[in-house]
């Protein structure tokens, strides 16, 4: 593992957004505009990862004017078709003017105020920090379960995810395996259902009223 690296501040990380899927088990909607405790997901994405870097990118796809209401910058994906996110990770990338990238899913609007400096802190000389979430079965069981669309990346990555996505490449788990990877587990008592997301209107509403 790498060793840990308590130097990387804030203003060397550009934090992302991912908000340009077709959000179909939602019926089609713009997930990121949702409402959720009275403000879209986007907005809650946005108040949380903000204070942890230097600057913004949201990747939308759709209602680009509404997401710059919000007061950040906002990109469509560099590849056609909603290519899934990898798509956003390589936009992310190719906007990024910071050493390094922090990004995000719109639809988990409760993800920890110090997600960023945790992983900041735990990627050392590696690549990429990926969060792993504690995950619980129907037995009971917790299980660790790593969450790539949470994770922190070098920049200069950059030209790696280019070769891979012009080959066709799409996971992102493909891809960080080409890369020195390390998983942080986030294994606080508050980090309980931190990385929950809302894949449905009807886990948006049951993540709302928990």
């Amino acid at each position: 593992m790498a060793d840990l690296n308590p130097n990387i501040t804030p203003d060397q990380i550009t934090g992302l957004i991912l908000s340009g899927g077709q959000g179909t088990r939602m019926g089609g909607v713009d997930k990121g505009l949702q409402n959720f405790r009275g403000m879209p997901l986007a907005a809650h994405a946005l108040m949380r990862l903000g204070p942890q870097v230097s600057s913004v990118i949201i990747n939308a796809n759709r209602n680009l004017s509404a997401y710059e209401s919000l007061g950040a910058d906002v990109w469509p994906d560099a590849l056609p078709d909603f290519a899934g996110p990898l798509a956003g990770f390589l936009t992310g990338l190719a906007h990024c003017q910071t050493p390094y990238l922090a990004i995000c899913p719109v639809d988990s609007p409760l993800f920890p105020l110090d997600y960023v400096q945790r992983l900041a802190h735990a990627i050392g000389n590696a690549d990429v920090a990926v969060v792993e979430a504690a995950e619980t079965d129907k037995t009971g069981a917790i299980h660790w379960r790593a969450q790539p669309v949470f994770c922190l990346l070098r920049a200069e990555l950059l030209e790696s995810l280019v070769r891979f996505t012009q080959g066709g490449g799409r996971k992102i788990d493909a891809w960080t395996a080409q890369h020195e990877t390390v998983h942080l587990r986030f294994d606080q008592p508050s980090d309980g259902s931190a990385f929950a997301n809302a894949n449905t209107l009807a886990e948006l509403h049951a993540l709302a009223q928990g």
